[in-house]
């Protein structure tokens, strides 16, 4: 099995979001995260369907869109018109139509996420759509700024829903958001992560390439069966 590696380029220079594009396809990511606040949902503004479609074509990697804003239903065409791959809304600016509309205008071609922050318990509706959800996204720190510490009192959310994911036989990812580093990476991957955000922890020690590995090493670590 192999971890994924979703570099958050939101944690990059700002000048140079094409340069972190390359940057981290180079150091081997398996898609690009695109963190989009509207500073509403998320006391940040970030950036738009415009920059991701500029950036799109940079790479084939796939764009990991994580829409931390409050009107997904909205904006979804712009953002998978722009050559989103996945796109993750949060529950907590849903209900369970809502979701059935996200998931009736994406096409078989774009993946569904749902996000949830670190206190928001895991909706019912979610539960009961699990078989209809390509990845859940974890977040371990509040919505807005990079470089935050991970919240480990998030853990067993991931160790929740991925001994359902489990149960039921779904291939439905789970994504870690927030202050995702390498003495962390093992317990993740223990606790059911299968997709790691690397925000700071990629972009901001100097060596993109070194620390993509470093992080993929550890994380992969705890899949070896002692």
């Amino acid at each position: 099995m192999r971890i994924k590696i979703s570099p958050s380029i939101a944690a990059a220079d700002l000048s140079r979001l094409g340069d972190a594009v390359l940057q981290a396809e180079k150091a081997g990511a398996d898609m690009i995260h695109l963190d989009i606040a509207d500073g509403h949902f998320a006391p940040n503004i970030t950036f738009g369907p415009g920059t991701v479609k500029a950036l799109r074509k940079l790479t084939s990697l796939p764009f990991d869109t994580h829409l931390m804003i409050t009107d997904p239903l909205v904006y979804l065409d712009a953002f998978v018109e722009a050559g989103s791959n996945i796109i993750s809304s949060h529950c907590e600016v849903l209900d369970e139509a809502k979701f059935s509309e996200l998931r009736e205008r994406l096409s078989d071609k774009v993946k569904l996420g749902i996000a949830m922050k670190p206190d928001t318990e895991v909706p019912e509706w979610v539960m009961d759509n699990l078989e209809r959800i390509d990845l859940l996204l974890v977040m371990t720190v509040n919505p807005g700024f990079s470089g935050q510490k991970l919240l480990t009192s998030v853990l067993p959310k991931i160790s929740y829903l991925s001994s359902h994911i489990k149960s039921k036989g779904l291939k439905t990812e789970i994504e870690v958001d927030g202050g995702v580093e390498p003495e962390n990476a093992q317990e993740l991957v223990r606790r059911g992560a299968t997709v790691l955000v690397a925000g700071a922890s990629a972009f901001r020690r100097g060596n993109v390439e070194q620390a993509i590995k470093e992080l993929r090493e550890k994380a992969e670590s705890a899949l070896v069966v002692k």
